[in-house]
């Protein structure tokens, strides 16, 4: 049975696109807003300049100093941030409900006027704030580069997933003052950006207020819809071999999906949640609980849109384990699987978790807002927040086996092994 969520839309004369979906639980609203850029919208040459942009709307635009946009939210009680991925950038603010022009005005400042604000001081900056960040986040860490190492075995050099949303810190040093510029032109505007309420505001009231502070903002975007084509699977066996000073032997294995709110893509993320996604999953009841060779494991399915998804392994050896016969296990049941399927158990348990993690994230209109601007921004069709579940519980164990062995089988599978260095004698 579908749920119920109210959802009201609208096109600004600009191209925005607008959905107010009310929840009078608590005076509150969260503001969502998608832009239709992220890492895989780069050129080779020009790679991290999206993360760049998340970073640079927080330093000031026409109207607002640099730190303001924080300053000014937190004072009125509100809590916000920013993230950046293959296929967008977003930024949200939750914030009472007296608050919410203000936050509009903000995010109208800045959507609008943000160059008034990129100079090259300012450039420089945050320039040097994001190197820091990738030495914090990737370069001083254990296995920090292990998901670049991922994608660029799992996706081929020149494909839009092949490189982080970090980005190349050389990249980033070679950028002009007008290169930074043109790229906020190309992408940032109204007809490639979705903005949600959703919270204690009307569907009259929300509307008036986003025409009120967007309705007269200009665009020199277009609409980055999905360019590449659908790629299949690794046609052999990719390894990436490193022995580094790491905690302990790290096994990362990657392999090709079908696109993000696919049937396909629903069946093979129902696989990977049987194999590894639950406490009762199968690897994990081999390897962690029964025989003792790995101290966790986990599969994820991560969604994209143009083309191909992602699907990955992650198993922790034991330090008295050996990672080659834990990657023959994995290995054994992925085979396994793909040609048994699931057993109804199984089945069933996997479904329960999809709609226990489904229903738990509605629950937050935080998290509400997001799926929605997700949905209209990648997927057109902000209603499918109340259908999504139901074609998701509706994939059988026949399309789950299928999509298995179409995709999980282990000479479609892509490794990154992270291996103890041995302290020399």
């Amino acid at each position: 049975m579908p749920l119920d969520y109210p959802i009201h839309t609208r096109t600004l004369a600009n191209g925005l696109r607008v959905i107010v979906s009310p929840d009078h639980t608590a005076p509150v609203v969260t503001v969502n807003l998608w832009v239709g850029v992220g890492s895989r919208h780069e050129q080779q040459g020009r790679t991290g300049f999206a993360h760049l942009f998340e970073h640079l709307m927080f330093q000031g635009s026409r109207s607002v100093a640099k730190g303001e946009h924080f300053e000014s939210l937190m004072a009125a009680g509100g809590r916000l941030n920013a993230t950046t991925w293959f296929d967008r950038t977003n930024y949200f603010e939750t914030v009472p409900s007296e608050a919410l022009e203000l936050a509009l005005w903000l995010e109208a400042d800045r959507h609008g006027h943000l160059l008034d604000a990129v100079t090259q001081d300012n450039l420089d900056n945050q320039r040097d704030v994001v190197k820091e960040e990738k030495r914090q986040r990737y370069d001083n860490v254990p296995y920090g580069h292990a998901l670049m190492e991922v994608y660029a075995a799992v996706f081929p050099e020149g494909h839009p997933y092949h490189h982080p949303t970090i980005g190349s810190m050389e990249d980033l040093d070679a950028a002009s003052l007008e290169d930074v510029h043109d790229f906020f032109r190309r992408y940032y505007g109204p007809r490639n950006t979705v903005l949600t309420l959703c919270g204690d505001i009307s569907e009259e009231d929300g509307f008036a207020a986003v025409e009120r502070y967007f309705g007269g903002l200009g665009d020199t975007a277009e609409p980055t819809d999905p360019t590449g084509s659908r790629l299949q699977p690794l046609d052999g066996p990719a390894r990436v071999e490193r022995h580094e000073d790491v905690p302990n032997d790290r096994l990362h294995i990657g392999f090709r999906l079908p696109p993000d709110f696919t049937d396909d893509f629903y069946a093979v993320s129902l696989a990977l949640e049987i194999l590894g996604g639950m406490a009762s999953s199968r690897l994990v009841k081999r390897l962690v609980r029964r025989e003792h060779l790995a101290n966790g494991l986990s599969c994820t399915a991560m969604g994209f849109v143009d083309g191909v998804s992602l699907g990955l392994i992650v198993a922790d050896v034991d330090e008295d384990a050996d990672p080659s016969e834990v990657e023959a296990h994995i290995v054994e049941e992925l085979t396994r699987f793909a040609a048994e399927g699931p057993t109804p158990e199984e089945l069933e348990a996997a479904r329960a978790q999809t709609e226990r993690s489904w229903l738990s994230a509605l629950a937050s209109p935080e998290e509400r807002a997001d799926i929605l601007s997700h949905l209209a921004l990648l997927h057109g069709d902000p209603s499918l927040i109340n259908t999504n579940l139901d074609t998701h519980l509706a994939i059988g164990a026949d399309q789950i086996r299928e999509a298995a062995a179409a995709w999980l089988l282990p000479q479609h599978r892509a490794v990154v092994a992270h291996i103890v260095e041995e302290e020399a004698a």
